[in-house]
């Protein structure tokens, strides 16, 4: 039976964390977004009480800014950079495979607590932190990302494992 609970305890660790991480990311992103609504909101009021902030805007320029006040090029105009026939370069995805590894380090954090190996944890936490560590110095949204992501995860894997250690396998 300790084998069943186990098992359970993996399954529930490592694939039911994903939408638990998932549900985080979404509520720091709302807190974000509210945050710099605040701070928008804020600068316009601020904007609208300072008389030398009094400037006029051409049609023609106001039809190639786009709302957030970057410029663009008109749509029939191809970018200056290059020519019409060049493809777009290809973006560079930030932390790839993080729902594979999430999934493994959920895996690996609930068998080192139901093994009573709690000192495995931290060789998971170096592993992913030096794994990650050349995309996490160069952009500081993706650290804030894998430390959001890495403590949910942790925190899921590491409250199933006790939940199930203590309720069923003693």
């Amino acid at each position: 039976m300790t084998a069943v609970w186990i098992t359970v305890a993996l399954l529930v660790a490592g694939f039911a964390g994903w939408p638990v991480t998932a549900l985080v990311f979404r509520l720091a992103r709302t807190i974000d977004d509210r945050a710099d609504a605040a701070k928008a909101a804020e600068e316009a009021r601020k904007a609208a009480e300072d008389p030398s902030a009094d400037v006029t805007v051409d049609s023609q320029q106001a039809e190639t800014q786009s709302v957030d006040g970057e410029l663009t090029a008109a749509p029939d105009a191809p970018p200056s950079a290059g020519s019409a026939a060049e493809p777009p370069l290809p973006t560079q995805r930030i932390l790839r495979g993080g729902a594979i590894i999430g999934i493994l380090e959920r895996l690996g954090v609930c068998l080192a607590i139901l093994t009573g190996q709690p000192v495995a944890i931290a060789y998971i936490v170096a592993i992913k932190g030096l794994g990650r560590f050349a995309e996490l110095k160069e952009t500081p949204v993706a650290a804030e990302r894998f430390i959001i992501g890495t403590l949910t995860s942790m925190l899921w894997a590491a409250g199933t494992a006790a939940a199930v250690k203590v309720l069923f396998l003693q």
